[in-house]
């Protein structure tokens, strides 16, 4: 059992929002608070909600959500924004609503900025997280046996030790590329003004690139609110198996979004939620 939290917080720390998930539900049980969380636009949107709004009260709910994430220090998240509400029935784009329309869908919202640990902290955590398991080597009993001094009883811990090089290393590697992070910038900057001169050509390949990415974006969004909606009535197999067809169309057209378009991290995550909710389509239809 300790094995598996120390998993999840692993996890956790590495950035996974469903182990993040599960950490705070495990932190808020006592409050009979569910977590509900998405990584979008750079910000992690936390939703917690509760039968009764007493159990929602903004100062113990925000502390609790900041302190654990603060503990977790999860990879390449600073921002947050908590959000509650009253508990309703499972929604899969519960992001779209409350942002839509916050302020019938929410009691409060609150934007967090995670303090990150300094970084001899963040150096530890790292060896920490990824620290080998140490394998214990049985002793002869004869060494003792024979009247020999116990003179291993006085020598320092030789993983203590390699950790330790290893912590100054990675310091020493951390500051001399600060040093150098200034130099570097400049000789990258020059390189970049000499050799990306873009010819009218590659500027319309751009452009294109672009627009096709807007206008697929655009259309998986539409094809996700046609199968909310059609969820929402469909009874038949049919119905079933058409919604997780367009989900599927939708998740096709959010991975086809080029890396360079402005919202192509909210196109990765919605492609994968899109891509869930297809499965979970798949799975009404068979119950049928």
């Amino acid at each position: 059992m300790a094995n598996q939290t120390n998993d999840i917080f692993t996890q956790a720390r590495r950035g996974s929002v469903a182990a993040i998930i599960q950490i705070l539900n495990e932190q808020l049980a006592t409050l009979d608070v569910r977590i509900r969380a998405i990584f979008s636009d750079g910000v992690l949107q936390v939703l917690c909600e509760a039968p009764q709004v007493q159990q929602l009260e903004k100062s113990n709910i925000v502390e609790e959500v900041k302190q654990t994430l603060e503990e977790i220090s999860p990879r390449n998240i600073q921002q947050v924004k908590i959000n509650s509400r009253i508990i309703q029935e499972q929604k899969l784009l519960w992001l779209e609503d409350v942002t839509r329309d916050p302020e019938n869908q929410l009691l409060w919202s609150q934007e967090i900025t995670l303090t990150k640990p300094n970084i001899f902290k963040q150096i530890a955590n790292n060896l920490q997280t990824n620290k080998p398991k140490p394998t214990k080597i049985p002793l002869s009993k004869t060494v003792y046996s024979t009247g020999m001094p116990k003179q291993n009883q006085f020598q320092p811990d030789v993983i203590g030790i390699f950790f330790l090089s290893m912590l100054m290393l990675t310091l020493g590697i951390q500051v001399n590329r600060w040093f150098n992070h200034s130099e570097i910038d400049k000789i990258t900057a020059s390189e970049n003004t000499l050799s990306q001169s873009p010819s009218p050509t590659n500027k319309k390949s751009v452009e294109d690139t672009q627009t096709k990415s807007k206008a697929a974006f655009t259309q998986a969004v539409r094809l996700a609110q046609k199968a909310v909606a059609d969820g929402k009535i469909a009874q038949s197999q049919e119905e079933w198996v058409a919604i997780a067809k367009t989900w599927q169309q939708a998740a096709e057209l959010m991975t086809s979004v080029s890396p360079s378009y402005s919202r192509y991290d909210v196109a990765v995550n919605r492609a994968e939620l899109y891509q869930k909710n297809s499965e979970i389509a798949k799975k009404e239809a068979e119950k049928r």
